[in-house]
């Protein structure tokens, strides 16, 4: 179970006629919590708005969870209970900033949509990213679309960010590098030398395209031939291309404990896109908790929700959003 834990999660991965929640905060800012759902052709994808209540437009947040099978709070059964989107998310309300987050396709309330995780593919998720931009920039209550990506949703919000016409990108403990070289990194300080070279031998063959139906019971939490189809869509993106390619305002969020993404990374996505700006948590980790390097530190951190986020983490992301502006009518 440690293992896992310490890998990228690889697991593949309208207004619903109910009545508003009303919450109020201890700042200036109440907040007002619909459920939402998007319509694809696959099936619907269920989600939650939390908006600040206000009479005047405000900027919307997109938040887009990571790998595997995680839901719009940023839980995964695979990975723990932790509610990181989620605070995220109250976090920004009470700043003033709306956002939108959802279940992803094949996951808690979205199962319907992809039952099957043999039907998953990076396209997919970035084109249900885009259909929930194209709702919130659809809705006058929002004047600005902001795209927040976790560890793998950085990568999906880069890919979808030109065609959902967004105005800004947090890309928060996001990779750099293509996922084969990470998980090759990690696997190599965590596999005997025999396992190593099974799954250097498989990533091989899936970067090549080529379905393996034979996998060793002990790699088959990684490589089961049904995630297969979806880690061949993923091994093909390169992280670092698709940032640098973004021509709107970006924030590279990184915690120096993070066990999973590196500050390496994060330097990297910088060099790729110079203009974007950099924020390092001093001992923020891969689920934006402060915590101690420690393994039983990092591990209790995945499963405790009411561990706070980090400190300023929301807050620094909220004045981004507010530096970052409007796009210019030209653009």
């Amino acid at each position: 179970m440690t293992r896992v834990l310490l890998l990228p999660l690889l697991f593949c991965s309208a207004l619903l006629q109910a009545a508003p929640d009303v919450a109020q905060s201890s700042t200036a800012h109440s907040s007002v919590q619909h459920p939402m759902r998007l319509q694809t052709s696959q099936g619907t994808l269920q989600g939650t708005l939390l908006k600040p209540s206000s009479t005047t437009s405000v900027a919307v947040a997109l938040l887009i969870a990571g790998s595997g099978p995680t839901d719009r709070n940023g839980n995964n059964p695979e990975g723990g209970h932790n509610d990181n989107l989620k605070r995220l998310a109250q976090s920004l309300a009470k700043q003033g900033i709306a956002s939108l987050r959802y279940d992803k396709r094949g996951v808690a309330a979205s199962r319907a949509a992809t039952p099957d995780e043999r039907d998953l593919s990076v396209e997919g998720y970035v084109s249900d990213a885009v259909g929930w931009a194209q709702l919130l920039r659809a809705d006058p209550a929002f004047d600005r679309l902001i795209l927040i990506g976790h560890s793998e949703g950085a990568l999906i919000a880069s890919l979808a960010a030109e065609q959902a016409q967004a105005d800004a990108l947090v890309a928060i403990a996001g990779s750099s590098r293509p996922i084969d070289q990470l998980l090759r990194e990690q696997l190599a300080a965590r596999l005997p030398p025999d396992q190593l070279a099974q799954s250097n031998h498989l990533l091989d063959r899936l970067l090549g395209g080529q379905l393996m139906p034979q996998v060793p019971k002990s790699l088959q939490v990684l490589f089961r031939p049904s995630v297969q189809p979806y880690l061949i869509t993923l091994l093909q993106q390169d992280p670092g291309q698709a940032f640098a390619r973004l021509q709107i305002p970006a924030l590279i969020v990184q915690g120096s404990h993070d066990i999973q993404v590196s500050l390496a990374d994060a330097h990297a996505l910088q060099a790729a896109k110079p203009d974007a700006e950099l924020l390092i948590i001093p001992g923020m980790n891969h689920m934006l908790r402060i915590s101690a390097l420690d393994l039983p530190a990092q591990l209790a951190s995945y499963n405790n929700p009411r561990l706070p986020l980090a400190q300023g983490l929301g807050e620094q992301i909220a004045q981004f959003i507010q530096r970052s502006g409007k796009k210019p009518a030209s653009s």
